[in-house]
């Protein structure tokens, strides 16, 4: 089951789909990890599918520069600054928060698509 779940997220992962959301639920939810244990398991499975998705969109020149320049340092700070805070927030209010968010994004992508066609 364990190695069924990883293949699967790491290919959602690979398309941009949000592999390590899913990735968590199942650790926490059908693997019965801790939160501060998917966490980590989360983060050494995006360093191994990251390197790969970047190659392929610069490949296929899916890269903003101009973005990368203002998300890369604010990416970096805010992960930080929730590392601490994930630290010290209790677990259960961090597992509600987590389900909200992903309950907010998934209903953007539902019904506030945009027409990207050029």
């Amino acid at each position: 089951m364990a190695v069924c779940a990883g293949l699967l997220c790491g290919i959602l992962a690979g398309f941009g789909i949000g592999g390590g959301s899913l990735l968590m639920l199942h650790l926490t939810f059908f693997a019965g990890f801790s939160q501060p244990a998917a966490a980590g398991i989360n983060l050494l499975f995006f360093l191994a599918c990251a390197p790969a998705a970047l190659v392929s969109h610069a490949k296929n020149r899916l890269i903003d520069r101009q973005a990368v320049v203002w998300a890369a340092p604010a990416g970096c700070l805010t992960a930080a600054a929730a590392a601490y805070l994930a630290s010290v927030v209790e677990v259960s209010l961090l597992r509600r928060g987590f389900g909200i968010l992903l309950l907010i994004v998934g209903f953007r992508e539902l019904f506030h698509r945009k027409d990207n066609r050029g």
